[in-house]
């Protein structure tokens, strides 16, 4: 690197230039979709959305030919503080592979747009759309084989952020369309933040995150208290109109971002929301490999 350029973000995973050039030394590394043997898990790749190129990798078990009940639906965000990673990812090929097989279910796996070339709101934008489709049954792997009616949505780090924004959304717009159920939400590790600290955060993971937000929405006005990064902000949507029946929220023992997941997970027992909450600390880091520097 030029000693003399400029840098805006500088992480050993991501560096963002003064002149936009982005740098991305994790997350780049793709493999194709298909059939996998460890498994018997299939999977394929769909474009949802021609203007935007945002596509979702599908993923189906297994299924005796004579069975023809219909499965859950799991709708997946992948993690990478929303500037990094992909539904391409060997890492969650091979951890949606593992989970649809083990549980027997449908998953759609979302590749959203990633900041900064494509700031915020674009990934919650391209997640609703995802979200949506998948609720429709767009896809005969859906209409033939998934139950709409038994929707569940996940994500890790800044997957779980999503996942958050998208229960709100969905308790704004009434819910899903065409009678969809969104039956429960899991967030693991999620990327939150704040301009006030929480008990137990480290003050270098409020620091990135204070770098790290105005690469991922440079429009906004409120700073670390932007309710789409803070759901316990003044003036941020209340969490009793969360738009999911049961949530989970997980972190790691000596995960960064586990006082922000204790102090949500609290938040939203305290809400008054008619749902049925529970909050998970396992032991290590974390509970997908570590993203140090950016969530």
């Amino acid at each position: 690197m030029d000693p003399a350029a400029k840098l805006r973000f500088d992480s050993p995973l991501l560096r963002v230039h003064d002149d936009g050039r982005v740098e991305r030394f994790y997350g780049t590394e793709t493999t194709p979709p298909g059939f996998d043997a460890a498994t018997g898990v299939t999977s394929k790749d769909v474009v949802i959305d021609d203007a935007t190129g945002v596509f979702a990798r599908l993923y189906l078990p297994d299924l005796p030919s004579t069975e023809h009940k219909k499965l859950p639906i799991l709708v997946y965000f992948h993690g990478g503080g929303l500037v990094l990673d992909s539904a391409a990812s060997p890492m969650y090929h091979r951890y949606l592979n593992s989970i649809v097989s083990k549980a027997s279910i449908i998953a759609v796996s979302v590749n959203y747009r990633l900041a900064p070339e494509h700031p915020l709101p674009a990934a919650y934008d391209d997640s609703w759309t995802a979200l949506s489709w998948a609720a429709s049954g767009a896809d005969p792997w859906l209409s033939e084989h998934g139950d709409t009616a038994r929707i569940f949505i996940a994500g890790d780090s800044g997957g779980a952020n999503i996942v958050h924004n998208m229960v709100i959304m969905a308790g704004d717009q009434n819910g899903l369309s065409s009678g969809a159920l969104l039956q429960g939400a899991i967030l693991l590790h999620p990327m939150f933040g704040g301009k006030q600290p929480v008990d137990g955060e480290a003050m270098e993971t409020r620091e990135i995150m204070e770098k790290l937000w105005p690469l991922i929405c440079p429009h906004g006005t409120e700073g670390l208290d932007d309710p789409r990064l803070n759901p316990m902000a003044h003036g941020a949507p209340s969490l009793q109109n969360m738009a999911c029946r049961k949530l989970l929220v997980c972190s790691a023992e000596r995960d960064h971002a586990r006082p922000r997941a204790a102090a949500y997970y609290q938040a939203v027992k305290e809400s008054g929301w008619l749902g049925g909450v529970v909050g998970v600390q396992g032991g290590g880091a974390c509970v997908l490999p570590p993203q140090a520097g950016v969530r």
